[in-house]
């Protein structure tokens, strides 16, 4: 799979691309579908989250080596999952309440029927990190936003989404 994204990125390079984002893939394990799946009894499915470990390791090495080929392209890789497993861990200190169970849905963890027109919804939508079977709720993807657009070096590198868009810190000198 990085080798496509290699490609990807070198023709974007090509076209004259310079700075990218790369969001790795957050502990699916974690969310209500993988959980109802679970025979452990709803706790995270490790063999999705060994999987998106192993994407997100290869992501990382394959944006290490393209910053070597090319000297001029910065990028910020967030990694979404250890923001989402932190989440998860420590839920009240992000405002969350409930990190298993969907918001959204019908059965076990409102994970055995997708969001439709009958399914229950939670009566607080703030208080769930997943809003469906694998979607965040918005108050998720808030924070997570927070964390990748400020935060430091834990949880992106080698620079954060505000670094990248000014030049790593430095503000863009006004056009006159």
């Amino acid at each position: 799979m990085t080798l496509m994204m290699t490609g990807y990125l070198k023709r974007l390079y090509n076209l004259g691309a310079r700075k990218f984002l790369v969001v790795g893939i957050p502990a699916v394990g974690c969310c209500p579908f993988q959980r109802n799946q679970n025979k452990t009894g709803g706790g995270c499915k490790e063999e999705s989250n060994y999987w998106s470990n192993k994407y997100n390791e290869g992501a990382k090495s394959m944006l290490q080596a393209m910053k070597t080929e090319f000297k001029d392209v910065n990028y910020a890789f967030s990694d979404s999952y250890n923001i989402v497993l932190n989440f998860i861990q420590k839920p009240a200190n992000y405002g969350f309440v409930e990190v298993k169970a969907a918001c959204c849905g019908l059965g076990n963890l409102n994970a055995d029927v997708p969001c439709i027109p009958i399914s229950q919804y939670c009566p607080k939508r703030t208080d769930h990190v997943f809003w469906d079977l694998f979607h965040p709720t918005e108050a998720t993807v808030k924070i997570f936003i927070d964390i990748i657009f400020d935060n430091s070096q834990q949880y992106v590198s080698p620079v954060n989404v505000r670094q990248l868009l000014w030049n790593r810190g430095k503000k863009p000198k006004p056009r006159l």
